[in-house]
């Protein structure tokens, strides 16, 4: 079963400082070992990065490049994802709810992922089983 992971997991998973490390680093381990199909979008590569980055420093941007995202397949968003995300987010109006997860949540639906690792009560909202 695929398992959508977002940056909010990512970031817990690399910042040991995060509220939420301990938790993500044994659900992470469990994902792995248990090859349920990390999935994640481009878009969220693109965040995580900058994010990771500016945050963590080159060491740890080093560390989701090659370690992590080693074991992640990678979906790219598609032109009319983007345009659904993108009046998603109009739409909604609110200034917490990013393109970023509205491009994620879109992809997931059209590929029929149910299931994410994520922080982020966004995807709780749209419907999303959190692991």
């Amino acid at each position: 079963m695929t398992v959508f992971v977002d940056t909010s997991a990512f970031y817990a998973l690399l910042d040991r400082s995060d509220a939420e490390h301990a938790r993500a680093a044994k659900k992470w381990v469990r994902l792995v070992e248990e090859s349920q199909d990390p999935m994640t979008t481009n878009y969220v590569i693109v965040e995580t990065s900058a994010l990771v980055q500016h945050r963590l420093g080159v060491a740890a941007l080093r560390t989701f490049a090659e370690d992590v995202l080693g074991v992640v397949r990678v979906e790219w968003v598609s032109p009319d994802d983007h345009a659904r995300a993108t009046a998603a987010v109009l739409a909604a109006a609110r200034r917490k709810l990013s393109l970023v997860d509205c491009a994620s949540i879109e992809l997931c639906r059209r590929l029929g992922t149910r299931q994410a690792f994520a922080f982020d009560k966004h995807f709780r909202d749209a419907g999303f089983e959190l692991v």
